[in-house]
């Protein structure tokens, strides 16, 4: 769409007739998830935006908040049209405001629409098990996180682990890459982390893979949702939800270059819900 332009001639000495138009182009303000550092995220998730801009006809913002609270109440004061969130986030962002999952991204490297989340450790720290990690120094991402917090909160639970009681510190660093500096850099013995961003650390040489000790692993966790109000119009969420559909072949932010989209719903992320249920997570007291 052709933004501030004036028609003029039609024709030499023809002049137009009907009054000048001058059409703002609508805008489409999207939210990200700070998974990591929020230049990185807006620069690793540039092809997707310019891809939804071209395809939907709206002129895309991209938005990184400072956490993940931060994006849900972006999108509960309106300020923000859809939004990346990680699948803790979303299930979170549906009981303060009415959000909806619709799109999903499937990765090229894994050809899957999800992954897990782990607990690492440094191999020369000796911690091999969850057991280990008693009395030691941990870091969670954000409370808001899936496989951050929620997935592996759940999982030291059920073995027996209260992080309160259990670690000598707690830490929230904020972000997933954070998380594998810490551990590499000695400033905690344990994190969480997803596995795909313990990937890209590896790959861009924050941490040496045959440093790394996995404790434990998640079950498969529903990948993070594209999500939009419910109140935006009917024409709307038709053309941003084609326009997400028609992408392929691109780098999205952490998770690499992707096959496409694909449709999803908020039924996808029971399981979720569930897992909050399972570490004692009350949602509607984290906001």
């Amino acid at each position: 769409m052709i933004t501030r332009r004036t028609f003029g001639l039609l024709a030499a000495g023809t002049a137009l007739t009907a009054p000048s138009i001058v059409r703002a182009q609508q805008v489409l303000k999207v939210g990200l998830i700070p998974s990591e550092d929020s230049r990185a995220m807006l620069a690793q998730s540039k092809d997707i935006l310019d891809a939804v801009e071209k395809n939907s006809g709206y002129k895309v913002q991209g938005f990184v908040a400072t956490d993940y609270n931060g994006v849900i109440e972006a999108l509960r004061s309106k300020h923000l049209d859809i939004a990346y969130l990680g699948p803790f986030s979303y299930v979170l962002a549906t009981t303060v405001t009415p959000v909806e999952a619709f799109a999903i991204a499937e990765t090229a490297k894994a050809g899957r629409t999800y992954y897990h989340s782990k607990i690492i450790a440094l191999k020369s720290s000796g911690i091999k098990t969850l057991a280990d990690l008693k009395g030691k120094n941990f870091a969670f991402v954000d409370p808001a996180s899936t496989s951050g917090y929620a997935f592996p909160l759940a999982g030291l639970l059920k073995a027996g682990i209260e992080p309160k009681r259990d670690f000598k510190t707690v830490i929230f660093t904020g972000a997933h890459d954070a998380n594998a500096l810490a551990v590499a850099n000695g400033k905690v013995d344990a994190a969480t982390i997803a596995d795909r961003i313990l990937d890209a650390a590896i790959a861009k040489g924050h941490i040496k893979a045959d440093q790394i000790q996995v404790v434990w692993e998640s079950a498969p966790i529903p990948e993070s949702p594209m999500v939009w109000r419910k109140d935006l119009s009917p024409e709307m969420k038709a053309k941003v939800k084609a326009a997400f559909l028609d992408i392929k072949g691109l780098n999205w932010s952490d998770q690499g270059k992707l096959n496409g989209f694909k449709e999803t719903n908020d039924q996808a992320y029971d399981v979720v819900r569930e897992t909050a249920k399972l570490a004692n997570i009350d949602l509607k007291k984290q906001k």
